[in-house]
């Protein structure tokens, strides 16, 4: 392939990339094909953004919270480390003639935005927030020792409210007490709302792991790319799923939000995650689905049944948002989570109950249907 077909190539793919206004010159990316898929060293990256980058074994993978490096990739894996927090790639990394590569959808999809969130279009256009406290009514969610995942979901939209609109911001609910709102009708609410963001509030739940613990956030996947727990979709399926025209927004949503959590609350980071479930299939504006811990874990689940917890969680939650608004103002990077937590005790958050306790399970009235779990109620 001649030089002047390659920087075609590139400028035609990087041509949305702007700063200061200006295109990125395509002289800055050497396009490796393999199998007909668009790569990029990983030394090409980090030389692109100025930032040191290194590539671990998969067996190192787990001791990927204690990397200095802005970019940290995991051989033959989705896994990485960016800025601090773990991410997960669209595809794994692979190697040809002594080089690792990166997907060029990556790059594009997950790398830029992660890095450079403030870059994106139209970023931060925010008037309105879609809290969405998953599940309600007979469909309790994720149950515990202590409750279910449906009113914790509640709770923490309630306590969420209060701190946003003191912000100035508008906040709907997508659901105002305990009942049942369908999935469509949730991302309706946001669909017909201009300058909205949709937050969508679960708790984590597990058969497998008993000691799961942690924080995810989602937002939808791309368009031809997989699912972050999808290891075995055949391409040809992947290329009829949807994308969705605010792809970036919601990323750059999730990596305010998503520092915010950890660098607030010292939960086990389980990452920046896609995938194609209901809310975010449907909803046409920046929206992500924040799972705050596991009730199936004993340690984690008496956490979320308190109050004070709670209430730390939806400030954590609100100043992410707040953070998402200020890269559409400012066009600075967003704090980190290792920026959140060099800051003084004074400015950590201070619980603040908002919303009446929750009574406990056994004074709450019993329905006679069964819950839906959570991979039923929201469908990939």
């Amino acid at each position: 392939m001649s030089t002047i077909v390659k920087r075609l190539l590139a400028l035609a793919f990087f041509s949305s990339f702007t700063i200061s206004n200006l295109v990125f010159a395509a002289e800055d990316w050497q396009i490796i094909k393999v199998n007909g898929h668009d790569y990029l060293t990983v030394e090409n990256i980090a030389k692109f953004y100025g930032l040191p980058a290194d590539v671990v074994s998969s067996g190192e993978k787990t001791q990927l919270e204690a990397v200095k490096n802005p970019l940290e990739f995991v051989r033959d894996s989705r896994e990485a480390m960016i800025n601090g927090v773990r991410s997960w790639l669209c595809f794994p990394l692979i190697e040809q003639d002594g080089k690792i590569l990166v997907s060029r959808t990556d790059v594009a999809k997950t790398i830029e935005p992660l890095l450079r969130p403030q870059c994106v279009a139209n970023v931060g256009k925010v008037q309105t927030v879609i809290l969405d406290p998953g599940h309600g009514g007979h469909d309790k969610g994720q149950p515990s020792r202590y409750g279910y995942e449906k009113d914790f979901a509640l709770d923490v939209a309630r306590k969420l409210r209060p701190f946003l609109q003191a912000k100035g911001l508008r906040v709907i609910m997508t659901r105002e007490g305990d009942y049942f709102v369908p999935l469509e009708v949730r991302a309706q609410i946001a669909n017909a709302t201009r300058n909205s963001i949709f937050v969508s509030i679960h708790f984590n739940g597990t058969n497998d792991d008993p000691n799961a613990t942690g924080f995810e956030i989602f937002s939808f996947t791309p368009r031809g790319a997989p699912s972050t727990s999808d290891n075995a979709a055949a391409p040809s399926s992947l290329s009829m799923q949807p994308g969705s025209e605010v792809d970036a927004q919601s990323l750059a949503l999730s990596v305010c939000i998503y520092h915010s959590l950890l660098g607030h609350i010292p939960e086990f980071d389980r990452g920046i995650k896609r995938a194609r479930f209901a809310v975010l299939r449907l909803t046409k504006v920046p929206a992500v689905l924040v799972e705050g811990g596991f009730l199936t874990e004993r340690g984690e689940c008496r956490l979320i049944a308190q109050q004070d917890w709670r209430a730390k969680l939806a400030q954590a939650i609100g100043v992410g948002i707040e953070n998402y608004q200020a890269l559409g103002v400012k066009k600075q990077p967003p704090m980190l989570v290792a920026d959140y937590r060099r800051q003084g005790p004074g400015e950590k958050l201070a619980p603040q109950a908002t919303s009446p306790p929750l009574p406990p399970p056994w004074q709450r009235p019993q329905i006679s249907q069964p819950a839906s779990l959570e991979s039923a109620a929201i469908v990939p």
